[in-house]
């Protein structure tokens, strides 16, 4: 392959990478919108989602996960407390720190979005791609997946 080849394929490859990432931009948009519109803000979400798949966090720890300085996560965690979704206890190994926690009622409307956007999902999918396109489809996502491997 000459170099004015490789250079279309890497053209090419850059220009795929760009309509990757707005791509998944609009769709996690699009799955936000089902669920629950204006809920959430996306920092919200985001610390709901860790704490429901990483569990109870004090607040730097989250700020950390989060890249956010303690002040900003603060903010998202005062509002989360005053909507009923994030409690707080004393940790007990460090009476000066607080465990943050998802609420049961959380728990139960984060699952409950879950299943609303998945459903919606699934529908679009079925509806839109004919069988071959959705087997074309799920190898899609398991070459994705690879991309976030260490």
């Amino acid at each position: 392959m000459n170099a004015t080849a490789a250079e279309l394929d890497d053209a090419r490859l850059l220009a795929t990478a760009s309509e990757l990432r707005v791509l998944v931009a609009k769709l996690r948009r699009r799955l936000a919108d089902q669920a629950s519109p204006g809920d959430f803000t996306p920092s919200q979400a985001a610390v709901l989602t860790r704490l429901l798949s990483e569990g109870p966090a004090t607040l730097t720890t989250l700020a950390k996960a989060e890249a956010m300085r303690p002040q900003s996560m603060s903010a998202i965690i005062s509002a989360l407390q005053a909507g009923g979704v994030v409690e707080g206890r004393p940790d007990p190994a460090d009476g000066r720190q607080t465990i943050l926690a998802l609420t049961d009622a959380a728990r139960e409307r984060v699952e409950r979005a879950r299943v609303i956007k998945n459903d919606w999902l699934f529908h679009s999918i079925r509806a839109k791609y004919t069988p071959a396109e959705q087997a074309e489809l799920t190898r899609s996502v398991e070459l994705l997946q690879r991309l976030l491997e260490p």
